[in-house]
């Protein structure tokens, strides 16, 4: 996150704990923060070779752009020619076409042996072909791994309503629903599974549907079946109903998070100037709430709420491109990709790093910060121990900040041992081995949990995003030979259908509207804001600093 984007001085000499070691870090030698530096794996991407494997070798910062958000560089999960497994059977089943082999999509429904529970994964096959093994028959249904990786991806290659026109077209044509009489025996067979492949389709990318072209062809195809069983018409109105108020809820949750968005957009520089002036003139975190796992259960209902409003087709879109090998005109234009929650969740982790800046720099008092740092940190670790490494990592880096760490008076007053700790939790080596270690400890406890309170899994949401974006960047869409590169989908389908699992748990924490209303409301000061507050805390060092501190008390005390 663009927040955490700064070399900081240590406050005073440190002694860090890392895999490779003990290291002293001195006091004058500057500090990275850990969304600054990262390790690369190694691995083979098919169509750029092998990358030499660098674990543990600091790289300089890269950056892209997500809608106008920055997100800085981080260590690159290249797709490799082995992909994994996921816990949650997020893994292909389709039979391997050859590299070089021209397949013909089948016209009765799949091969015998196309698509085998057992058979050798897929690594790539046309696209008509990925449609076909999509439509189920009287006797066929794919699996519902298969389903939920080719529809994420699908949307790279055709638009949603030209993928279930085509879906609807093949089931017209194998199972002559154009024909009159209807084969009763036949339909009622092929029946269920058609409203299965819908049904799944509704509950997992509900966004599609908000297209009136995709809502009445799947009309459409269930009045033709419905003639031969009048259950299928109860469960279209099911279907639409609990459709409908998926979107409804979906439409008011977007609304909310544009609200509290616009409210959190708030910068209050001219503080700065009160901050000598007692009693203090706002609220502090502390008069809201002392108790850190409070706070911390707050954040989770935050982060959570932020969570349930992202959808899986939010990650395909937030990365898309023109690929070159691909001749197809591109399926959304800039103005169609919808990454607005995705957006807004980056956006709150911004936030929390520069309120929580804020909070430490803003009190006059030497004695007030450390304890707020203090605060800070017991936060961090209750953060940590309900699985919450998001808003962990916020903390860490809104400390981690320049006009936070060059308080080097405040942090000698604090007590400091268990930040230490959280920062080697985080530390970015070996491309953050630690924290994805950590992870997989709490997704583990989160399959085998009897209650939501242990199945929570938040995951460090600008890791995760690069973790996708350098399997996009190291990948291309399609081979050579025109086939979709089925592969990497089934890699990108295993990260993001794990997240799924994660956002779908209800948080189980009662709400407190004070401490939540703080979080969103509350006002932060801007980068110079941070700064003027540092240096009126704890004078410059140096006359770099002092030119600084003088400019900016002419520029924001100025304007006040």
């Amino acid at each position: 996150m663009c927040c955490a984007l700064r070399r900081v001085s240590v406050a005073q000499d440190r002694t860090l704990a890392t895999p490779s070691g003990t290291h002293s870090v001195s006091a004058s030698a500057p500090r990275v923060c850990p969304l600054l530096t990262a390790g690369r794996t190694g691995g083979t991407c098919p169509e750029r070779g092998p990358l030499n494997n660098r674990d543990t070798a600091p790289v300089e910062p890269g950056w892209f752009q997500l809608n106008g958000l920055c997100l800085t560089g981080m260590p690159q999960t290249v797709c490799s020619g082995i992909m994994f497994t996921s816990p949650s059977g997020f893994s292909p089943h389709l039979a391997c076409a050859e590299p070089g082999e021209e397949e013909e999509a089948p016209q009765g429904g799949p091969e015998p042996g196309a698509c085998p529970a057992d058979g050798p994964p897929i690594t790539s096959a046309s696209l008509d072909t990925l449609i076909q093994n999509l439509v189920p028959t009287a006797d066929y249904y794919p699996e519902k791994a298969y389903v939920f990786t080719f529809l994420l991806s699908a949307r790279l290659f055709i638009p949603s309503p030209e993928l279930l026109a085509r879906v609807c077209e093949l089931c017209i044509k194998q199972q002559q629903l154009d024909q009159s009489p209807l084969d009763t025996a036949k339909v009622r067979k092929f029946g269920p599974k058609i409203l299965q492949l819908l049904t799944e389709w509704t509950e997992t990318f509900p966004t599609d549907f908000r297209d009136e072209k995709m809502v009445g062809l799947l009309k459409d195809i269930v009045h033709r079946i419905a003639p031969c069983d009048e259950a299928y018409w109860k469960t279209l109105n099911q279907v639409l109903q609990k459709l409908s108020q998926k979107l409804a809820r979906m439409s008011q949750g977007e609304e909310s998070i544009v609200k509290v968005s616009l409210n959190a957009s708030s910068i209050s520089d001219k503080l700065v100037a009160f901050k000598t002036k007692p009693p203090p003139i706002q609220k502090d975190m502390l008069s809201i709430c002392n108790d850190p796992y409070t706070l911390a259960q707050q954040l989770t209902h935050v982060e959570l709420e932020h969570l349930s409003h992202i959808g899986p087709e939010e990650f395909v879109q937030a990365f898309v491109q023109k690929d070159p090998l691909d001749v197809t005109k591109p399926c959304f234009s800039d103005q169609k990709k919808k990454t607005s929650n995705l957006e807004a969740y980056v956006r709150w982790f911004n936030r929390l790093c520069y309120l929580v800046a804020t909070e430490i720099c803003m009190p006059a008092k030497k004695k007030q910060r450390a304890q707020v740092i203090e605060f800070f940190i017991d936060v961090a670790r209750e953060c940590f121990n309900i699985g919450n490494f998001n808003s962990l990592m916020a903390i860490i880096s809104g400390m981690n900040m320049s006009p936070v760490s060059r308080l080097k008076k405040t942090w000698g007053k604090a007590k400091t041992a268990k930040f230490f700790i959280l920062e080697h939790q985080m530390d970015p080596t070996g491309n953050f081995y630690n924290y994805r270690t950590a992870l997989r400890g709490a997704a583990h406890r989160s399959r085998t949990a009897n209650s939501n309170r242990e199945r929570i899994v938040i995951p460090f949401f600008s890791l995760l995003i690069k973790d996708i974006y350098f399997l996009n960047e190291g990948c291309a869409n399609r081979l050579p030979n025109g086939h979709v590169n089925f592969e990497k989908f089934v890699e990108l389908a295993r990260q993001v259908g794990e997240f799924m699992t994660w956002k779908q748990v209800e948080c189980p924490f009662e709400e407190d509207r004070a401490i939540l209303h703080y979080l969103h409301t509350a006002p932060i000061f801007s980068e110079d804001g941070l700064y003027l507050a540092s240096y009126e805390s704890e004078s410059p060092e140096n006359q770099v600093e002092k030119d600084r501190w003088k400019a900016l008390r002419s520029n924001v005390l100025g304007k006040t």
